[in-house]
């Protein structure tokens, strides 16, 4: 597939494709298999994390690719057990070693874990390993705006990436307004709601799918964009890869836009992880 996707630019000028690949879960052999089949069809953007123990996996199928390593961009995400300054430069060079990779495009604070209330020096850390050109673009997962402010205040540096919980049941709408606001580009983890049957049958969603003869999840994926959001589904699939990059071909109206929304519940979680007191291992 000719890769058509287009790009939005982050704060600190990186270029990011409007949708992403998630690899949670996508290990071993079967794993390299699953990202190298995205890569080919057209994923350039490639979401991992530490806790996902699979850095070696994405580091595998990039090398088995015929993509350059240029063309490429590669996350990764420092777990909350290591978010002390020390711990953290640490990890981040085993990101790396795992990988076999010589830097990162993005590497993210996973979780804030506030109890600990460590995320300041992790960030810190961050700051740092850009500068010495292990990372190219530095972010933060499920930070509320109170975390967010406390890295601008304490250190300077505005977050590139807020990679957050977002899909229909949970849609965010005070969080995403904050992003945009301070020049912070959302992504949206488990974008299909971990296609709960409820999301995936439900009928007014069918009907606007109909309308466009795409597919419920080709629908809700391309809510995301026309949020301002990227996308990062997950499939082992081929044909469901293919299936969710073929979102740049129609566009949802705002009534579309608007009963979408409408699905958002108070509570809509889908494991109850409130980053205002979740804390990651």
């Amino acid at each position: 597939m000719k890769n058509t996707i287009p790009e939005v630019i982050l704060n600190d000028g990186l270029a990011l494709p409007r949708v992403g690949f998630g690899t949670y879960t996508l290990n071993g052999a079967a794993g390299v298999q699953a990202i190298l089949s995205a890569i080919n069809i057209g994923y350039r953007l490639l979401d991992s994390a530490f806790n996902y123990e699979n850095e070696g996996v994405v580091g595998e199928a990039v090398r088995r690719s015929f993509i350059p390593r240029e063309q490429l961009l590669i996350t990764s995400k420092l777990p909350g057990r290591h978010h002390s300054y020390n711990e953290a430069i640490t990890t981040i060079q085993e990101s790396l070693y795992r990988a076999n990779l010589d830097y990162y495009d993005l590497y993210l604070i996973h979780w804030p874990n506030p109890i600990k209330n460590l995320y300041v020096e992790a960030w810190q850390a961050l700051i740092d390993a850009k500068k010495w050109g292990l990372i190219r673009s530095i972010g933060v997962c499920n930070f509320l705006p109170e975390h967010i402010e406390r890295l601008i205040q304490e250190t300077g540096v505005i977050p590139s990436i807020n990679q957050i919980e977002l899909h229909p049941f949970f849609s965010q709408k005070e969080q995403l307004i904050y992003n945009q606001k301070h020049g912070i580009i959302t992504e949206s983890w488990s974008p299909l709601g971990r296609k709960n049957t409820l999301l995936m049958e439900n009928k007014e969603l069918l009907r606007i799918a109909e309308t466009h003869h795409k597919s419920i999840s080709q629908i809700i994926l391309r809510w995301h964009i026309q949020l301002g959001s990227i996308p990062i589904p997950k499939s082992s699939s081929p044909k469901r890869q293919l299936e969710n990059l073929a979102l740049f071909d129609f566009t949802l109206s705002e009534q579309d836009m608007m009963m979408i929304s409408t699905l958002n519940q108070e509570n809509g979680r889908l494991a109850n992880q409130n980053p205002a007191s979740y804390e990651e291992f």
